[in-house]
């Protein structure tokens, strides 16, 4: 074998050695998927980022949740995104799926949120507690004793000092992290008094009873972007939705949200804990990409400095609920470090 040859044959076989890496040296332009709750955060971080000049604007796509973490944890290289959006912890299967494709996992916890069951400024303003909202909003509710196919059909019948008007609820598909946290903080906790739920003796069984949401047209799968549920609720008398706080904070002169548990949404309610419909925020970077991927640990940098995601930063003119800058400071460090994720209970 020749010398030029041989010098050939080594590239071509570190190529096949390292693919993803090797793909990767190709795309100079961060991508990120993931959550639509937390897609105008990172947009904003992204245009900030952008505009400094060092690197080019990152791109932010909103595929929710579920789909971000497909795509994320597929693999290592330039047809991988970097980074995805989440308005919930990873699963554990999703980060089995991630270990198994070689995906070093760096969370980053952002900010928090909080969920709003929201409708149109003018209509009754009655709060809302969560098993009420379960028996409005659950596939099976109990009847005489016996759990029976939703018939509740107005809002009065859930309570008599209610409405009597239709329930219409908007709200996230199965692959949006909200409908995840939703499931988990509002209805698993509003069935937990029900008798016939509590009489189901297997836990799995129990679990899909408290979290079914009824598909009978009570209830609207409408999508991952959150902008067309705001735009559904200003043109109807009837309709709620179902969203995080940031779109909800930023059309208060369209949209007013129900108290829950005698508790309104804001952002000193969820940064205090006391709303009881709050959540962290999440993205999550792949480790493998830093120094290939331009600027890929520079842009957690930015999104975790003092001046985007710190009490006065500008993520909060965008409804984001800063964590304790102390907290977040120290988490800023972690990630700098590139601590990367070894489980996930």
């Amino acid at each position: 074998m020749t010398a030029k040859t041989f010098a050939i044959a080594a590239v071509v076989a570190a190529a096949v050695a390292l693919p993803g890496i090797a793909q990767a040296q190709g795309r100079d332009q961060i991508r990120v998927v993931g959550s639509s709750t937390v897609f105008p955060f990172t947009t904003a971080v992204a245009e900030e980022f952008g505009r400094q000049g060092r690197f080019r604007t990152p791109v932010v796509e909103s595929t929710g949740t579920g789909g971000g973490m497909r795509l994320f944890c597929q693999g290592v290289g330039v047809e991988h995104p970097d980074y995805t959006n989440a308005s919930r912890r990873i699963t554990r299967g999703e980060f089995e799926t991630c270990t198994r494709n070689g995906v070093q996992v760096v969370e980053i916890a952002v900010g928090f949120d909080g969920i709003v069951v929201a409708d149109r400024i003018g209509g009754a303003n009655f709060p809302l507690t969560r098993e009420q909202i379960w028996k409005a909003l659950a596939r099976q509710v109990p009847v005489n004793g016996a759990l029976v196919n939703n018939p509740n059909r107005t809002w009065n019948q859930i309570d008599p000092s209610f409405p009597n008007r239709r329930i219409e609820v908007l709200g996230p598909p199965p692959t949006s992290g909200t409908r995840d946290s939703f499931v988990e903080l509002v209805m698993d906790v509003g069935c937990r008094n029900i008798a016939e739920i509590r009489a189901i003796t297997d836990p799995a069984a129990r679990t899909r009873a408290c979290g079914a949401i009824r598909e009978d047209g009570a209830f609207v799968e409408a999508g991952e972007n959150d902008n067309l549920i705001v735009q559904r609720l200003t043109t109807s008398a009837e309709a709620m939705g179902i969203f995080g706080f940031s779109f909800y904070d930023s059309n208060r002169d369209k949209i007013k949200s129900h108290p829950i548990e005698g508790i309104a949404a804001s952002l000193e309610t969820i940064s205090a804990s006391q709303y009881p419909v709050s959540r962290p925020l999440f993205i999550y970077m792949k480790n493998n990409h830093v120094g290939v991927i331009p600027g890929v640990l520079e842009f957690a940098a930015e999104y975790m400095s003092d001046r985007a995601a710190g009490t006065d930063g500008y993520l909060g003119d965008r409804g984001l609920v800063p964590m304790p800058d102390a907290t977040r400071r120290s988490l800023r460090t972690s990630v700098m470090n590139r601590q990367v994720l070894t489980q996930v209970n």
